[in-house]
C-alpha cells in the first residue's frame, strides 16, 4: 500500500494556469496522475491541455470529485489558498511554494487543526508526495523512483529526498511512498505523522528517514521511534560541517544555544534503535542491508 495518495486520488492544481503549475500539473498528470482540475478565478471555463480550469476549489471539487490540492501560487496568496482548499472540501493539501510567511504558516496550521482536524496539509516549501507507479503530486521525477515496496521515505529535504529515491532505485529497491515534509519553521506535517502512518502500512517493511540541522523535529522522532516503531529505520543527517549559528539552507535549519546539532540528532537517532549513514549513499547501503535481513 501506500500512504496519504494512491492511484484513486483526484488532484486539483490551484495555479495549474502559471508556468510552474502547468508545467509540472503535465508532468505528473503524465506520471498517471488524476489531474482533474486547475482553479483561477478569472480563468473559469477554460483547459490547461484538456484540463477544466474553474474559478475555485469547492467548484472543482463539486464537478470531480476531487479530495486532493496542490498549491503552485505565490508565496503571499498562500494562506488563502489553503483555506480555499480546505473549506472548499479536499482531505489532503500540497503546498509547494517556498518563501511563505512564518507567521502565516502557523496561522494557517492552527486553523486548520482548530476547524479541520481531517485536513492534512504538506509544506509548504515541499517537493510533494509521490507513491512510485500510483501518484506523484509536486515536483518530485518520477523516473527516478521504483514502485513496489518496501520502503518508506520521509525527509525534510527536497534535493536529498531526491538522491534517498535514486539510491534506492539504483539497489533496487522499491518505495511505497516517499514525502517530503519541507524545512520550514511550522511544517503541515511531521516526521511523526509520517512515521506513524508507515508503521500502520502492511507494505511498508522499513523506513529511511531524512532529516537535517536546526529544531527538534528530529530527536521528537527519534523519541518516537524508540516507544512506537515495530519497523526498522535508516537515516541520515545533513548539516555536520555547518557552522554554529549559521542557518543552512531552509528557514527551520538554524542551530542556536547548542541545540539542534546534526551531531545531538544522530546520536538521539542511534539511540533510539535507528542505523545512522554519515552521507546519504550510506544511508541507502544501511537500508539495503535491512533489507536483505527482512
Amino acid at each position: 500500500m501506500s500512504i496519504f495518495v494512491d492511484e484513486n486520488t483526484k488532484v486539483i492544481y490551484q495555479g495549474l494556469t502559471g508556468s510552474q503549475g502547468s508545467y509540472y500539473g503535465r508532468l505528473n498528470r503524465e506520471y498517471g496522475t488524476q489531474v482533474v482540475a486547475g482553479t483561477h478565478p478569472t480563468k473559469a471555463g477554460t483547459e490547461v491541455d484538456g484540463v477544466p480550469v474553474y474559478a475555485n476549489v469547492g467548484e472543482a471539487v463539486a464537478a470531480t470529485g476531487a479530495t486532493a490540492s496542490c498549491i503552485f501560487i505565490p508565496a503571499p496568496g498562500v494562506r488563502a489558498a489553503v483555506m480555499e482548499a480546505a473549506e472548499g472540501g479536499v482531505e489532503f493539501i500540497v503546498a509547494i511554494t517556498e518563501g511563505v510567511p512564518a507567521h502565516d504558516e502557523a496561522w494557517f496550521f492552527n486553523k486548520l487543526r482548530a476547524d479541520f482536524p481531517a485536513v492534512r496539509l504538506l509544506g509548504p516549501n515541499c517537493p510533494g508526495i509521490i507513491s512510485p507507479g500510483k501518484c506523484n503530486i509536486g515536483i518530485t521525477a518520477g523516473h527516478i523512483a521504483k514502485a513496489g515496496g518496501p520502503v518508506g521515505i520521509v525527509s525534510r529535504s527536497g534535493t536529498l529526498t531526491y538522491q534517498a529515491l535514486y539510491e534506492l532505485k539504483q539497489k533496487d529497491i522499491g518505495v511505497t511512498t516517499c514525502v517530503g515534509i519541507g524545512g520550514d519553521p511550522v511544517p503541515g506535517t511531521s516526521f511523526i505523522d509520517c512515521l506513524e502512518a508507515f508503521e500502520a502500512d502492511p507494505e511498508t517493511k522499513a523506513v529511511m528517514m531524512i532529516g537535517e540541522i536546526g529544531g527538534s523535529a528530529e530527536e521528537e522522532a527519534a523519541e518516537y521511534i524508540k516507544n512506537h516503531m515495530t519497523k526498522p529505520v535508516s537515516s541520515y543527517i545533513a548539516g555536520v560541517t555547518a557552522p554554529p549559528g549559521k542557518k543552512m539552507g531552509h528557514a527551520g535549519a538554524i542551530v542556536s544555544g547548542g541545540k539542534g546539532t546534526a551531531q545531538a540528532k544522530m546520536e538521539a537517532l542511534e539511540s533510539a534503535g535507528a542505523r545512522v549513514g554519515h552521507n546519504p549513499t550510506e544511508a541507502g547501503e544501511l537500508m539495503a542491508e535491512i533489507v536483505a535481513a527482512l
